[in-house]
């Protein structure tokens, strides 16, 4: 139970990593709010997790309305009393080439990734330096390795682990500690696309050291909660690979 009775908001967190990182936590002790635009896939996926964690809820949000986001940290707040850790995992984006790209593309990754990530942590932040909180953001390989066709969604995640680092630097006097995850996970999205595009998949696995994607819960889920946890209270600024080894940090 080393996240016990720790609040907990998690974007994206109906499915695939986000629904990973909710279930290690509430196993762990955790309430977790899990926060998704998909009205049906929340409702399904906090069913399950009540049944480890009755208090845990559910909040269908479009984190492109930024004016909505501090509603969310209230609901949060207003439900439990208080707030310990936010993790901004909701992401979406469309592959292009560069000379492919749009003005709306770049807002729709922007929209969807960049800007709430920041605003939910703007918002956060009285109720983080109360518990002396945690951030947990999410970087990619996308950005660290520039994967073609990635350039808006890479772009994004570059740009949230530029805000993570100086937050790690402006919050450390509150205590609070801001640190990124860049994973690879064999997420149903992921597994759509290994069935499409075999080869490239394969491709991919014989780059990966330890021959194999990451589980969304037992890799993804339980480095999030060390993060989230008491062990991890003197890191901050970092961006942790959880990749198998298929990137390294340069």
């Amino acid at each position: 139970m080393r996240l016990e009775n720790k609040i907990t908001i998690i974007t994206g967190g109906a499915g695939g990593i986000g629904l990973g990182i909710a279930t290690a936590f509430v196993k762990e002790g955790a309430v977790v709010a899990i926060v998704d635009l998909n009205q049906q896939a929340g409702e399904a996926a906090i069913k399950k997790l009540q049944e480890i964690s009755p208090n845990s809820m559910f909040i269908q949000a479009d984190l492109s309305d930024t004016q909505a986001l501090p509603s969310i940290i209230d609901q949060v707040v207003k439900a439990y009393g208080k707030l310990d850790v936010l993790v901004n995992n909701a992401h979406a984006s469309r592959m292009k080439s560069i000379e492919d790209l749009t003005q709306a593309d770049f807002d729709f990754s922007f929209n969807t990734g960049f800007y709430p990530t920041f605003y939910l942590m703007q918002a956060a932040l009285p109720h983080l330096k109360e518990t002396k909180g945690t951030v947990i953001n999410f970087a990619s390989g996308a950005g660290l390795n520039g994967d073609v066709h990635q350039a808006s969604y890479a772009a994004a995640k570059e740009a949230i682990r530029a805000i993570t680092r100086v937050a790690a630097n402006e919050w450390g006097q509150y205590g609070i500690t801001c640190n990124l995850i860049s994973p690879i996970a064999l997420t149903p999205g992921v597994e759509q696309w290994a069935t499409a595009n075999p080869d490239t998949y394969q491709a991919m696995l014989d780059k990966n050291p330890l021959g194999r994607l990451g589980d969304p819960e037992a890799d993804i889920g339980r480095t999030a909660v060390f993060l989230a946890s008491e062990d991890a209270n003197y890191i901050t600024g970092q961006t942790m690979m959880v990749d198998g080894g298929s990137i390294k940090l340069r």
